[in-house]
């Protein structure tokens, strides 16, 4: 998706794009982060920020409740505001809100809520672009690890930058997980170089079909993203690639597949270091 301020108009987007995927067989569907708010003024986020304790968490869950129940789909939504109620973690008294990964049944119910832990704050110079995600958003509870179940098995959740701290997959694999969801915004600087190598790393290491799902393009005049929606199977292997613009990766999962991956190359249970050797 290249989704911008405009929430109506991205989950307009949203909803037919899980039409189109729906259409061609898809049953489980990943949207990117931000896919509802990808915005350059900070304080969108405190006015479009969902309430999952009230009985009416905000139009943004509501509307893809909606779509999940209506075309029967395991839905993943990728990442959004969601109210956090205290300052961030420098005692800073502005409100913030945390990024949450929301897995939506389909009969419309929430199943599993995960909260990012890693935040992205960085300056990169030569590429004119210096993002702090702490300054408005609070890190979830670093003991996390949350797993969407499916019919076909644990959907560990994550959330863009925490692709990079490979502690997490290992703990949502050890929690059950055949399926790791990386929605993301990756910046065009980083993307071009990272975000195919990293996504077939977390793959093959922990034996896992890993589904990406990205924002794409210009998004205002100081935001673009690096798009390539992947899905990639425990082997490493690319099985689906997104093209430039807004559109669908889709790819059918073998889990017997996944299974003789795992039987014949044991990793997961010859692990020695980080904690005890589990079989998976």
């Amino acid at each position: 998706m290249t989704s911008t301020a405009d929430v109506a108009r991205n989950l307009e987007r949203a909803t037919e794009l899980c039409g189109r995927a729906s259409a061609r067989g898809a049953r489980l569907v990943v949207l990117p982060e931000n896919f509802a708010l990808l915005s350059t003024e900070e304080t969108d986020k405190f006015r479009h920020a969902v309430d999952l304790d009230a009985p009416k968490s905000g139009d943004i869950v509501e509307t893809m409740r909606a779509v999940a129940a209506r075309l029967g789909l395991h839905l993943v939504l990728g990442g959004l505001p969601e109210k956090a109620g205290k300052g961030g973690a420098a005692g800073s008294p502005r409100p913030h809100v945390y990024n949450s990964c929301i897995h939506v049944r389909p009969d419309g119910s929430i199943g599993a809520v995960y909260r990012k832990i890693h935040l992205f704050d960085v300056d990169f110079p030569s590429a004119n672009t210096r993002l702090r995600e702490s300054d408005t958003v609070e890190p979830g509870d670093l003991d996390q690890a949350v797993i969407a179940e499916t019919p076909w098995g644990g959907v560990g959740l994550s959330v863009c930058y925490d692709l990079r701290f490979p502690e997490l997959y290992r703990r949502l694999v050890a929690a059950g997980a055949r399926m790791l969801v990386v929605p993301a915004a990756f910046t065009l600087h980083t993307g071009k170089d990272h975000w195919h190598v990293l996504l077939r790393a977390r793959a093959i290491e922990n034996q896992c079909f890993v589904l990406a799902a990205a924002q794409y393009g210009r998004h205002s005049p100081s935001r673009q993203t690096y798009g390539h929606s992947l899905i990639v199977d425990p082997w490493g292997t690319v099985l689906a690639d997104c093209a430039d613009g807004e559109g669908i990766a889709l790819a059918e999962l073998d889990f017997e597949s996944q299974a003789q991956v795992r039987a014949q190359l044991p990793c997961l249970s010859h692990r020695r270091i980080g904690g005890a050797s589990q079989a998976c």
